[in-house]
Order: C-alpha cells, then sequence, then structure tokens
C-alpha cells in the first residue's frame, strides 16, 4: 500500500480547526476536525489480533499516519480505542457490527426483495385501528417479523460501522470478502437495505477515496474568499 497518500492529510485537517465558520461542513459541528492519535505499529498489530484479520490496507494506513478516528466525512470516523483490554469501535450503532465475524465475507446480496415488498405492504398504519393499543399491538408483531428479515446479524458480517449520518443512518466499512475496502451506505431506519456507497462516476467508493474527497470538499467550503481589489 501507497502510506504516501496519506502525508500531510493529518495537518491538512487540523489546520481546519482554526477556520472561520467551520460549522459549515456538515457535522463539523460534532467533530470539530479534531484527530485522535494514530495508533503505533505494535498497537494496529495487537488490534488485528485480537480481531483475528488483517484491515483493509488503505484503512490500516490511515490509522497510522493520520489517527485512530475523529474528523472525517459526515460525523467524523468512529474511533477504534483499546478499552480494559479490548479493541472496539466507538459510536453511535458501532455495536451492530460482530467483532467476532470480522473474518466472514460480507455479503453482496442482502434481504430477499419480495419478502421486504411483502412485509412493507403489510406494515400496520394508525388510521387503520380504532383502539391505539391494538395499533401498538399490531405494530410489535410486526417488527417481530421484519427485523429478521432486514436487521439479521449475517447481514453485517465482515463489516465495522465507520461513521453516522444521523437519524440511524450509518456507513459501513467492509473488512473481508470481495467488497474488501469499500464503503456501504445503511439506511435500514428508513426501509431500505444497505448499499454501495459510489462517487460521481458510479464506482465504488473505497476508504481513501471517502476520506479525501470529504477533506478536499471541506477544503473548498472554508477556504478565504478572495477581497476584491
Amino acid at each position: 500500500m501507497d502510506d504516501s497518500i496519506w502525508v500531510g492529510v493529518r495537518e491538512r485537517v487540523q489546520s481546519l480547526i482554526a477556520a472561520p465558520a467551520g460549522d459549515r461542513v456538515f457535522g463539523a459541528i460534532g467533530h470539530k476536525f479534531f484527530l485522535e492519535d494514530p495508533l503505533t505499529p505494535a498497537e494496529l498489530a495487537d488490534l488485528e489480533g485480537q480481531m483475528g484479520v488483517s484491515l483493509p490496507g488503505e484503512y490500516r494506513d490511515f490509522l497510522l499516519w493520520v489517527g485512530a478516528g475523529g474528523a472525517g466525512p459526515s460525523y467524523g470516523v468512529y474511533p477504534v480505542r483499546l478499552i480494559q483490554g479490548r479493541w472496539r469501535w466507538e459510536g453511535d450503532g458501532a455495536d451492530l457490527a460482530d467483532l467476532s465475524r470480522l473474518a466472514e465475507p460480507f455479503p453482496r446480496e442482502g434481504a430477499d426483495p419480495e419478502a421486504v415488498q411483502s412485509l412493507l405492504a403489510e406494515h400496520p398504519e394508525e388510521e387503520d385501528f380504532e383502539d391505539i393499543e391494538d395499533f401498538d399491538d399490531a405494530i410489535e408483531a410486526w417488527e417481530e417479523r421484519w427485523e429478521p428479515v432486514m436487521w439479521s446479524a449475517d447481514r453485517t458480517v465482515g463489516a465495522v460501522v465507520i461513521s453516522t449520518l444521523g437519524c440511524a443512518a450509518r456507513e459501513w466499512l467492509i473488512i473481508s470478502g470481495p467488497e474488501r475496502g469499500r464503503i456501504w451506505s445503511d439506511n435500514r431506519a428508513d426501509d431500505e437495505d444497505l448499499k454501495p456507497l459510489l462517487d460521481e462516476h458510479d464506482a465504488p467508493m473505497t476508504f481513501t477515496r471517502w476520506y479525501l474527497t470529504w477533506l478536499e470538499r471541506a477544503e473548498r467550503q472554508l477556504a478565504p474568499v478572495p477581497v476584491a481589489d
């Protein structure tokens, strides 16, 4: 992996801390352009040893050169930290990832579309019930059928939650399988299955492209406005 891609990136991010009106960048109100310290090679080796898998090369280099998390796309890159002797990613929904299954290939295919559409067609609507308690019971029964279809733990093996856009919309970094090193979006809170994040050319978004696209956009947004003569 060409780690020279990341040379100077940490300094570029930190230079935005002092930029006027930095909160114009979406999510910066949360991360404030702060980056955690990079991991040491020994810490990275310990992390991978615990997980039983080698992390994607671009992300490994990010951890070593830029930081263990912090400023980044949306509300930032979830930090990976050593807590009471165990490594874990921290952030909203990070616990959705099964860290004991990161070596398993992430599945490209999600829930059966016909099963999803059938269940959505049966979604209870409050106006169809005279008694709110009956509606609550119907919703609970429906969710018991919905969750195994859309929220099965098998759907996200081989991946970690890497960021959030808020309102339970998240992004995953794929660790294992054919999609290794790519970012997938997760809008299951809005009844949409996970799908690959694509760039402006409809190409799969790699970790490096995902991060540097954010940084370049943030730098443009916060660039000083030239003063007219």
